[in-house]
């Protein structure tokens, strides 16, 4: 069996697209993952992914997390509540001046409390101004990402509250599978 799957891109190619959402309340922080872990990236991916059908990163191997995150422009930003992971925006820089939102979710506790519009505004903002920590990558000219129809509900909104605009949709064919979860039997 097979299920449609609608991808949709989208882009922002300016800093002034950018449309901040506010703080949500409580203790909220979000900081930059400085020490690649393959460990903790592996995490946060399945994490946030499990109940959403990410399954593209499952079978790397840990050399490869490593390899992945070694990148230079490749960075891991996690918003923390009340110091218990809450959910992570992962960027990459790409050649000529593009910085893609790879990834970008919460973890299914932590959804609905407004806090994915506030990372979400975080992690655009950090894309924009890469260039300035890694100099030798050179100025943003251009931040994306897509999202498909498996994505949570409000994802599609919450880009297009940011300030991302569609540029690309594709429909494709894909084999219906099992929510994977974060781990078996998580009951997400």
């Amino acid at each position: 069996m097979s299920i449609t799957v609608t991808t949709w891109s989208l882009e922002q190619t300016s800093p002034a697209d950018q449309r901040p959402a506010s703080a949500p309340e409580g203790e909220i922080r979000i900081e930059r993952a400085e020490v690649p872990s393959p460990e903790f990236s592996r995490f946060l991916y399945t994490a946030v992914g499990g109940d959403i059908l990410w399954t593209d990163r499952l079978g790397m191997t840990y050399a490869e997390w490593e390899k992945w995150l070694a990148r230079p422009g490749v960075e891991t930003w996690v918003a923390y509540d009340r110091g218990t992971p809450a959910g992570y925006v992962e960027l990459e820089a790409q050649d000529g001046g593009s910085v893609e939102i790879v990834y970008f979710g919460l973890i299914p506790a932590f959804r609905g409390r407004r806090i994915g519009g506030h990372l979400l505004s975080y992690g655009v903002a950090r894309a924009w101004d890469l260039g300035e920590r890694r100099p030798e990558l050179g100025p943003t000219g251009r931040v994306w990402l897509h999202t498909c129809s498996k994505d949570g509900p409000h994802a599609m909104d919450n880009y297009l509250r940011r300030g991302f605009r569609l540029f690309d949709t594709k429909t494709a064919e894909e084999p219906d599978t099992a929510t994977p979860g974060p781990w078996p039997g998580a009951g997400v």
